[in-house]
């Protein structure tokens, strides 16, 4: 079966659509796919299905894109709300999915009438992204299940909530940005998954000073790890809130090792989240693969 499929919007290549592509992968290949995504603006609502290992390697962040617009408010033709899982842009099922330089956008807006609207659903062991724009407001890029996903170089934004899910990620190296008063986490990591998000020599910026929040659990023992990373003044010095229950300060996982920058005020963080020196991070075997850095590709080989 053919491996190589080549998309571009001219028409020059074998689709002009994203979705024709995935639809001629066969399921249960050995080895995976390329999918070419040439420059251009797909407008498009795209699922990657189980079963079928794709790579897709668009032309740049900026000139590949991939876009479209549901939201939580609006009404499905089934009569009822979209709600927040029915609004992704892309969402992926399958296992090793590897995205490239490209964008993945969902440009519904914000606001009450809008609610959520996902840019990008991953539920899928091993998917890794390297350079991709992932853009949205509530709700940018949720991490469903609990296969492990990493993201590399990527660029992601949005001011409610806009990383969320139960999940275990890992974003090296990435740029993570809130357009306006909000909070950047929500994670859902189940009690007995060691980690949850990582952020590993990243940098967080916003469009103003103190209007966002690190994270807050979206269950009780949410866990998120900052390592290494510079802050801007756009998080407010407590730097964590406990989602209105002071329960959830009992159990949430909140840890800091070295953050730097101006919006690293760490004596003013909450005394419920963990402020620590790089020097004093666990050596133990989950953090030892994180902090050794290792070339993303090599992601989806790990046992």
């Amino acid at each position: 079966m053919k491996k190589h499929f080549v998309v571009n919007a001219d028409g020059n290549g074998d689709y002009t659509s994203l979705k024709d592509a995935i639809n001629a992968v066969s399921i249960g290949e050995t080895e995976p796919a390329l999918i070419e995504l040439g420059p251009g603006i797909y407008h498009e609502k795209v699922i990657v299905p189980e079963g079928k290992w794709i790579h897709i390697h668009g032309a740049g962040a900026e000139q590949s894109i991939l876009l479209w617009g549901d939201y939580a408010r609006k009404i499905h033709s089934d009569g009822k709300e979209y709600g927040t899982f029915r609004t992704p842009t892309l969402t992926v099922f399958a296992n090793y999915f590897h995205a490239e330089q490209l964008t993945i956008a969902n440009d519904a807006g914000y606001g009450p009438n809008i609610g959520q609207a996902i840019a990008m659903s991953v539920t899928s062991e091993g998917a890794t992204f390297d350079h991709v724009r992932i853009l949205g407001n509530q709700d940018t890029l949720f991490t469903g299940g609990i296969g492990r996903q990493y993201y590399h170089a990527c660029y992601i934004e949005g001011h409610v909530d806009y990383l969320f899910g139960p999940a275990p990620a890992v974003f090296d190296q990435c740029h993570i940005h809130s357009l306006r008063k909000g909070f950047i986490t929500a994670a859902s990591t189940p009690e007995n998954t060691e980690l949850g998000y990582v952020f590993l020599d990243c940098i967080v910026t916003g469009c103003g000073e103190n209007m966002t929040f690190l994270g807050r659990p979206w269950r009780p023992f949410g866990s998120v790890t900052f390592i290494r990373t510079w802050i801007d003044r756009s998080v407010y010095p407590k730097g964590w809130d406990n989602w209105r229950n002071p329960d959830n300060e009992q159990t949430a996982r909140f840890t800091e090792y070295g953050s730097f920058g101006p919006g690293a005020q760490l004596n003013e963080r909450v005394n419920w989240a963990h402020v620590r020196d790089i020097k004093e991070i666990p050596y133990n075997s989950t953090l030892a693969f994180i902090l050794k850095t290792p070339d993303w590709t090599t992601w989806s080989e790990l046992s």
